[in-house]
């Protein structure tokens, strides 16, 4: 095996193995993830990201969770690609455009010092057809409902930022044994394609506060896509303001996620991004 080029990077402790597929050529990027992803004997990262060329996009985000499962979207991922974009030269503009698997979406770069400091990304539509998120229940949201699930009875409200999230408020998520409860909400038969499971707790009406289960990935620092899912969640149920919404990270991440957000559009906006 050659030698293979890559970047750490991560975005508010969400960090991904990034491979520039501009320069380098990965054949089987579903083993490679399950091989770096391991932070025992590997470099250790929630997956691996591949940075490709476009013919639509400045450039294409390919995500791998850690279990080799590729991924639709990744909010904290798409916001590194960016920066390696614009740092790299490989387009150098405030406005990129990055194709994924769901869609290309716009990524405005904030620039110091010729650099990008951080990076806004319009996450699109938050979608809440359940057929479409999708999610085996009637009607043409899910929002605030008690639905059985993962062995229980849950309130939750089901949102797709072009993946699929599940969104729970109750108290200080810190308690939650999450490595027991988290798989059995992504695995659970309700959720056909599987689901990201996020447990909030509101702190004020512009504050939340998250842990996360990514399906595929299991429990990470922060979820760009779960902390835009969170924000919407929060607002179609009445539970804090429609704009501005401050997503606290656990275990310490970073810094806090800013998610404007909206029943119709969420942005993802500048909590750091770091390489090394």
């Amino acid at each position: 095996m050659g030698t293979l080029h890559f970047t750490k990077m991560h975005g508010c402790g969400n960090d991904y193995v990034y491979i520039n597929c501009f320069e380098e050529q990965v054949e089987n990027p579903e083993a490679l993830a399950i091989r770096l992803s391991d932070r025992h004997k590997g470099i250790g990262g929630d997956g691996v990201i591949l940075i490709c060329p476009s013919e639509v996009a400045d450039a294409k985000m390919r995500m791998f969770n850690l279990d080799g499962s590729e991924g639709k979207m990744c909010g904290n991922g798409i916001r590194c690609v960016a920066k390696y974009v614009y740092d790299h030269g490989i387009a150098h503009k405030e406005e990129l455009k990055i194709e994924t698997l769901s869609g290309i979406k716009t990524c405005r770069i904030h620039e110091k010092d010729g650099e990008a400091q951080s990076v806004t990304v319009d996450m699109g539509d938050a979608i809440l057809n359940p057929a479409e998120i999708p999610v085996n229940l009637p009607g043409d949201r899910v929002v605030g409902e008690n639905v059985e699930v993962a062995g229980g009875i849950y309130e939750v409200t089901c949102v797709s930022m072009g993946n699929p999230h599940c969104v729970i408020f109750g108290g200080d998520p810190d308690g939650l044994d999450l490595p027991e409860i988290g798989p059995k909400f992504e695995h659970d038969p309700l959720f056909p394609q599987g689901v990201n499971t996020e447990f909030i707790q509101v702190v004020d009406n512009h504050t939340l506060k998250m842990r996360v289960w990514e399906r595929g990935s299991g429990e990470t620092m922060a979820c760009g896509t779960g902390a835009c899912a969170s924000a919407v969640a929060a607002s179609t149920s009445g539970r804090d303001s429609p704009r501005n919404t401050n997503v606290l990270n656990r275990k310490k991440a970073p810094r806090s996620t800013a998610v404007p957000a909206s029943e119709a559009t969420a942005y993802l906006s500048t909590g750091p991004n770091s390489a090394r």
